[in-house]
């Protein structure tokens, strides 16, 4: 097989690896642990709306979405009515491995209250999702149903000042659910940096 041939078939196989949690599709179980080291099943939180957040500090775009206040509105804003997971997918190899000890101390100083900080070291839960970039957001209704996939908002970009003039896709998605409404737009292309995979 020659080298183009070669790498576009490789091309396709990651593709393929990064693409098993489509909007209208169940979500992936898993099990992974959080920041204290204690065991963290999807299914524990069955009946409830899931929002998985790709996340990692060192990437300028996750920092837009922290440095504007956004991402913790957020947060707290669905506290009652939704189970926000962050998950990191950084190997410890990659420049941006933060410990747990200071990802803490992170969360603590962007004021960050996700339900739970999910250490996902070995990939295994950003590949089953097909976490492609850092934020990558997924939502997971009650019913363990993926019905949203992709970006967070409309503004590709690195700048706060975007995050105001933005259509959100995650609040738009989670104000449909809780309307009892069908997500219109159900998958969008995420962007930020990509996940730091082993």
């Amino acid at each position: 097989m020659k080298a183009p041939i070669a790498l576009a078939v490789a091309a396709l196989f990651a593709a393929a690896a990064l693409a098993n949690a489509p909007a209208g599709k169940p979500a992936p179980a898993f099990t992974v642990s959080d920041l204290d080291g204690k065991p963290v099943h999807l299914a524990d939180y069955k009946g409830k709306t899931v929002v998985l957040e790709w996340t990692n500090f060192g990437c300028p775009f996750v920092q837009k979405h922290y440095r504007s206040g956004n991402m913790q509105a957020l947060q707290k804003k669905y506290a009652n009515d939704v189970v926000w997971l962050a998950v990191n997918s950084t190997n410890k190899a990659s420049a941006d491995w933060t410990d747990a000890k200071a990802l803490t101390a992170q969360l603590d100083d962007f004021g960050a209250k996700p339900a739970r900080y999910l250490v996902d070291e070995p990939g295994t839960v950003g590949m089953a999702y097909g976490a492609r970039t850092t934020p990558h957001m997924f939502i997971v209704d009650p019913k363990g149903t993926v019905v949203y996939n992709g970006a967070i908002d409309d503004k590709r970009s690195t700048s706060v000042d975007d995050v105001k003039s933005s259509k959100n896709y995650v609040v738009a998605a989670l104000d449909e659910l809780k309307a009892g409404k069908s997500v219109s737009t159900a998958t969008t292309t995420p962007y930020g940096c990509s996940v730091k995979y082993r």
